[in-house]
C-alpha cells in the first residue's frame, strides 16, 4: 500500500492534534554501496520504523564502492527498480564523487543520476526518488587532495557533498535524506559522539544509526524520538542522535525538497457579498478535495461556492490528494461580513485515527458523524456520556471529516487522514 508523505505542519494546525497513523507497508529500495551496507542501514530503517508503528518493507543493492554509473548499468539493480512500485528509491553515490571538480561531476555523476531516476519514474510515476546526502571524511579526502584542494578537509569537502547532492534533488525533481547534514550538526554540536569507523570514512554505529532515523523522518515526514535503538548505542546518545535527525529534516523540509511532488492544497476566494464566498483551488495535480468552511458545511468540488448564515469569523479547510495518493492541506481564517475573530472556546476533544477505527474522547453526549472526501457518510454514533470513543469506519482510506454535535448545541469537527 503506497504511503503518502504527510507534511504535519499543515494538518495540525488545522485540527490541533494528530495521532500518527497505523502501520502501511512502505516499500523501499536502496541502491548504493559500503555506505549504505556498513551496519545494515536498511534493517536499521525498518526497526526504527516498526518501533514507531510504521511498517517498513526494504530491499538493497549495495556492491561496495558502487557508484550511479555502475548501478545504472546492472542488471540487479535495473531489474529490483522493475521489481514493483516503490515508495521510494534511496540513491547514493560513491562517497567522494560528488565533490569533485563540476566539470568532472557533470560527466561521471549527473548523467547517470538523471538515467537511475528515469528508469524509476519509468516503472512507477508515483514512486518518489531519494537522494542520500553522504558526508566528508574526518579529514577530508587525502586521496584526492593533492590535486584538487577544496577536499582537503572534512568541511572542504562536505560543502561540496552537500552542494552537489541538492543540485542532483533539484534537477531531478525528488527528495534529499540529508545525512550529511545531521552528520555536521553532530561534529559541530556534539563533538564527543563519534560518527566515523576505525577508517575515518564509513560510519559506526553512531552514525548509521544518524542515518537511519534521518532516512525515517524524510520518509514519513514526523520525529523519530523515542525509536528504537542498537543495543550497543547508549540510550542517551541515541536519543541525541534522534533529536538531531528531527531536526535537521523536520524544520528544513523546503531545503531538502521534501514535499515537492505533494499537491497544492492553497486556494483563493472572493467575497460575493450576502455572506457568499467562491473558492478556487490552485492544484491541477489534485485528483480529490475535501473542503470544511468552518460552519458546519462541506464540499468536495474543486471550486465551491458557500453562503455562511451569519456574519463571523470562520476557519476554512482545504484537503487535497493527487493520483498517487499523497495528500496535503492548507487552511486560512476567514472573516465574513466584518466581525472580528472571537475568543478561543473550550479546547477541542481529542480524535484521531488508525487502519481499522476512528478514536474520540467525547466531552459529553452528543452525536458524532464520519463523512469521506467524496461526501459518502463513513460512520455516525450517538454519544450517551463523557469518555473514549471507538467508531468502525467504512470506505477506503483518505481524508476523513469528523463533526461532532453536542446536545448543548456547541460542537466541533476536524480532519484526519485514514490510514
Amino acid at each position: 500500500m503506497r504511503r503518502h508523505l504527510l507534511p504535519l505542519a499543515g494538518l495540525v494546525a488545522m485540527i490541533g492534534i494528530l495521532r500518527p497513523a497505523a502501520a502501511q507497508t512502505t516499500r523501499i529500495l536502496f541502491l548504493g554501496n559500503s555506505y549504505t551496507g556498513v551496519n545494515s542501514l536498511p534493517t536499521l530503517v525498518e526497526q526504527v520504523a516498526v518501533s514507531l508503528g510504521d511498517t517498513v518493507e526494504a530491499s538493497s543493492n549495495m556492491p561496495g564502492g558502487h557508484t550511479f554509473e555502475q548501478h545504472a548499468a546492472n542488471p540487479t539493480s535495473l531489474a529490483l527498480i522493475d521489481a514493483q512500485p516503490w515508495d521510494f528509491v534511496v540513491l547514493q553515490e560513491q562517497s567522494q564523487r560528488p565533490s569533485f571538480p563540476l566539470a568532472q561531476v557533470q560527466v561521471e555523476v549527473f548523467p547517470f543520476a538523471a538515467q537511475l531516476v528515469d528508469a524509476i519514474r519509468a516503472n512507477d510515476s508515483c514512486t518518489t526518488p531519494v537522494f542520500y546526502m553522504t558526508w566528508g571524511r574526518q579529514d577530508g579526502d587525502q586521496q584526492n587532495c593533492p590535486n584538487w584542494p577544496p577536499v582537503c578537509t572534512y568541511a572542504g569537502m562536505q560543502a561540496l557533498l552537500r552542494e552537489r547532492y541538492l543540485q542532483m534533488t533539484t534537477d531531478n525533481a525528488a527528495a534529499c535524506a540529508p545525512a550529511g547534514a545531521a552528520w555536521a550538526h553532530v561534529r559541530d554540536q556534539h563533538p564527543g559522539i563519534n560518527l566515523y569507523a576505525a577508517d575515518g570514512s564509513h560510519p559506526s554505529m553512531a552514525g548509521s544509526y544518524l542515518v537511519a532515523c534521518t532516512m525515517y523522518a524524510t520518509f514519513f515526514g514526523r520525529s523519530p524520538v523515542g525509536a528504537y535503538h542498537p543495543t550497543t548505542l547508549h540510550p542517551d546518545t541515541a536519543g541525541l542522535l534522534q533529536a538531531v535527525a528531527a531536526t535537521v529534516v523536520l524544520d528544513s523540509l523546503a531545503t531538502w525538497n521534501i514535499g515537492a511532488l505533494d499537491p497544492d492544497p492553497a486556494f483563493t476566494w472572493s467575497d460575493l457579498g450576502a455572506g457568499t464566498i467562491q473558492f478556487s483551488t490552485t492544484s491541477p495535480a489534485a485528483t480529490t478535495h475535501l473542503w470544511s468552511f468552518g460552519d458546519g458545511g462541506t464540499s468536495t468540488a474543486s471550486d465551491p461556492g458557500h453562503s455562511y448564515g451569519a456574519p463571523g469569523a470562520y476557519t476554512v479547510w482545504h484537503v487535497v490528494t493527487d493520483a498517487c495518493g499523497r495528500t496535503d492541506s492548507a487552511s486560512v481564517e476567514l472573516s465574513v461580513g466584518g466581525v472580528s475573530v472571537p475568543e478561543a472556546g473550550a479546547a477541542s476533544p481529542r480524535a484521531w485515527c488508525d487502519a481499522e477505527a476512528f478514536h474520540f474522547d467525547a466531552t459529553g453526549a452528543g452525536l458524532i458523524r464520519l463523512v469521506h472526501a467524496d461526501g459518502r457518510l463513513a460512520g455516525e454514533r450517538r454519544i450517551t456520556s463523557p469518555g473514549p470513543v471507538r467508531l468502525p469506519v467504512t470506505g477506503a482510506a483518505g481524508p476523513l471529516l469528523w463533526i461532532f454535535r453536542s446536545v448543548d448545541a456547541g460542537g466541533w469537527r476536524g480532519l484526519l487522514v485514514r490510514p
